[in-house]
This record gives C-alpha cells, sequence and structure tokens, in this order.
C-alpha cells in the first residue's frame, strides 16, 4: 500500500552533517504524517521527529531538538532528515515512518508503515 524506502546515511565525524532520504510510493495519498525514528545497537527504538504530510507542523524529540530537521520534497513524495552538528550517540540505524491518520506522534504503534534503515555512524 505504501512503500518506504531510506537512503542517505553514512559514516562521518562528529560535528558532521547528514541528510538521509525516505521516498514514499503506493498508495502516498493515504499519508497523513512522515516520522524517523532510530534504533541503536543494544538500545531501543526511539523516536525522532515527524510531520504533517501535507502541512509544515514538526515535532522533534529534546535529543535532536535544535540540531536535526524534517521536511518535505512534494514533487519527489519523498521526506529528508537534515542531521546537523552530529555526535556519536547519534550512531543508530535511521528508520522513516508513514502515518495514516491526523496527528503528530512519537509512538511507534501509531504508524502503521515502514522503511528498511539506514546506517548512520558518528565517528569521534
Amino acid at each position: 500500500q505504501v512503500q518506504l524506502v531510506e537512503s542517505g546515511g553514512g559514516l562521518v565525524q562528529a560535528g558532521g552533517s547528514l541528510r538521509l532520504s525516505c521516498a514514499a510510493s503506493g498508495r502516498t495519498f493515504s499519508i497523513f504524517v512522515m516520522g524517523w525514528f532510530r534504533q541503536a545497537p543494544g538500545k531501543e527504538r526511539e523516536f525522532v521527529a515527524a510531520r504533517d504530510w501535507n502541512g509544515g507542523s514538526t515535532y522533534y524529540a529534546d535529543s535532536v531538538k535544535g540540531r536535526f530537521t524534517i521536511s518535505r520534497d512534494s514533487a519527489k513524495n519523498t521526506v529528508y532528515l537534515q542531521m546537523n552538528n552530529l555526535k556519536p550517540e547519534d550512531t543508530a540505524v535511521y528508520v522513516c515512518a508513514a502515518r495514516n491518520s491526523y496527528g503528530l506522534r512519537s509512538r511507534e504503534a501509531d504508524y502503521g508503515y515502514w522503511g528498511q534503515g539506514t546506517q548512520v555512524t558518528v565517528s569521534s
């Protein structure tokens, strides 16, 4: 129904930047909210950021607020996560997710579609 494919991960030194992409396809008209989550080795998955699909409202986890920005390119049905001033603790697999109801949410259960993830590694 909705397919999500992430890209843009890689290895970067602390203080550097990366931009992740999440391309949506399929029944994209059913998407209300796009979100980013991450999971570090040995840790549970945590919420990173969310954005209205058609609006401009955004919501960020405290750990990334001021450093990360979520945005959308409507023409490409793609959501981005611009990550600046990266820290070693940002190292994780980053996964994008889609929600088919209104409301910015931080719970995994509120998102119905998930990508496969892209690895981000930040060295010190």
